[in-house]
């Protein structure tokens, strides 16, 4: 499938349109055809319109046969479109639009009118749709991404299909020989890679001038700073602050506070943010979710709820999610009473406050927010209820236990944690990446160093 995406996108950079001949007979031989072209359909993003010979059915045969093969396809998560009948039996407009209300059924020349069929963009997005729109958003503006563990071959694996596919260009914290060395005993190809030899005075000496000069208030000496310099994170992170990457990536073996701390220090928060945070993409079968924050702050403030609230739809404008926020409680609207309710429903008010071009609800449960039916009953004039997309919980305990639910429970691609918030982009791994956790971390990182 990685194969046809990346063959149907460069393809389709050169035309306004592509028409995609996939099957829909069966196939005694090959079955499942039927759902595996609504996959492809699925992945790529494309309209579809079945194209039957009504030759030899009936009416009500061939219309059966429609409502079987859009069923299959259904569990692709797309739907047909138009219907084209070569050799339309009689009535077979009246049987199909019987149980496809709204489908144009085409039986003889084709008129303006298939064009409304197939003009508005699917609203699925699978998750290697999402993968390859992230990859090539990266690749229009090639960042540097340091990765200070090359000494974890899974950073190494992820390195090299990043360089291989110009996502973005890499440097490694360490010694060039034995990296390159260990890369190619592993069967990976780095050559690519910027390595800087964390005791090279051309950075050293400037880094350490440079940290000493932040940390000062804290009491900090140049020949502290060039002891601290010897942990790669804070070197990585040196990096970041001036200018020889763009951004960073660790935690594969490193803990999130040994991750993310050096970054709090040297490239601190943005000025209009008072907290840095986290959100996870969830990449569901249909669609992306942001789930916030479930990974940094314990117990935020309602003010600092509000501001992970906007932090996390800037977010989700940067990765093609437009934003319906709903800030998470046990209660929906006024229904419930209680300190925590409260402080949602403050951090609510507090985050419209600060946009009020933002679609944000709260306080609301889960089911309120995603499901329509539950919606209407409880909170029926919401533009947010029922269709809702970003979701802030309000304590790490929440947040934390929500996510892994979800993406242990349903398979689900669980993004992240993806830091908000900071100057300059730096992303946590957790010690459990898998490889295309990472390659997906520099990607996203590199994406947000566009920016």
């Amino acid at each position: 499938m990685n194969a046809i995406i990346r063959a149907y996108r460069k393809q389709a950079l050169d035309y306004d349109a592509v028409l995609i001949v996939g099957h829909t007979e069966g196939d005694p031989v090959n079955p499942g055809l039927i759902g595996r072209s609504g996959r492809t359909a699925a992945n790529l993003g494309s309209k579809i319109g079945l194209v039957v010979d009504g030759s030899r059915r009936s009416a009500d045969r061939l219309a059966g046969y429609v409502d079987l093969a859009a069923a299959e396809m259904s569990g692709s998560k797309v739907t047909v479109n138009a219907v084209f009948v070569i050799n339309p039996p009689d009535g077979i407009e009246a049987e199909i639009a019987e149980d496809h209300p709204g489908v144009p059924v085409f039986t003889g020349h084709v008129t303006d009118d298939v064009l409304k069929a197939f003009r508005e963009k699917p609203a699925v997005r699978t998750p290697l749709m999402f993968q390859t729109e992230l990859m090539e958003r990266a690749r229009t503006d090639r960042r540097t991404i340091v990765l200070p563990e090359a000494d974890d071959d899974r950073v190494l694996q992820a390195a090299s299909i990043i360089l291989s596919n110009d996502v973005a260009d890499i440097a490694f914290i360490g010694n060039r020989e034995e990296i390159l060395a260990r890369a190619a005993e592993r069967g990976y190809d780095v050559a690519a890679a910027t390595v800087v030899d964390p005791t090279d005075p051309a950075y050293l000496d400037r880094f350490a001038t440079e940290l000493a000069r932040l940390r000062a208030k804290k009491g900090m000496t140049e020949a502290q700073a060039r002891e601290t310099l010897r942990d790669p994170n804070y070197f990585a992170t040196m990096m970041v602050h001036m200018g020889d990457a763009d951004g960073m990536v660790s935690g594969a073996n490193h803990t999130t506070a040994e991750t993310i701390i050096p970054s709090f220090q040297i490239i601190k928060t943005k000025p209009e943010t008072s907290i840095v945070s986290s959100v996870f993409l969830m990449l569901m079968a249909d669609q992306v979710l942001v789930y916030g924050d479930c990974a940094v702050n314990t117990n935020p403030t309602p003010e600092q709820l509000a501001d992970i609230t906007i932090s996390s739809a800037q977010t989700a404008i940067q990765f093609g999610v437009e934003p319906r926020i709903a800030l998470l409680s046990y209660s929906t609207g006024d229904s419930g009473t209680g300190a925590d309710v409260e402080a949602v429903a403050e951090a609510t008010r507090l985050a419209r406050e600060k946009n009020p071009d933002l679609l944000i609800e709260g306080p609301i449960q889960y089911d309120a927010a995603v499901d329509p039916a539950v919606a209407r009953k409880k909170m029926p004039n919401s533009p947010v209820a029922g269709k809702a997309n970003v979701f802030i919980f309000p304590s790490l305990n929440a947040g934390n236990i929500g996510y892994k639910a979800v993406q242990r429970s349903s398979g689900v691609v669980a993004v992240g944690p993806i830091l908000q918030g900071l100057n300059k982009p730096v992303n946590d791994l957790s010690r459990g990446a898998l490889v295309d956790d990472i390659v997906n971390t520099i990607a996203i990182t590199a994406v947000q160093a566009q920016n």
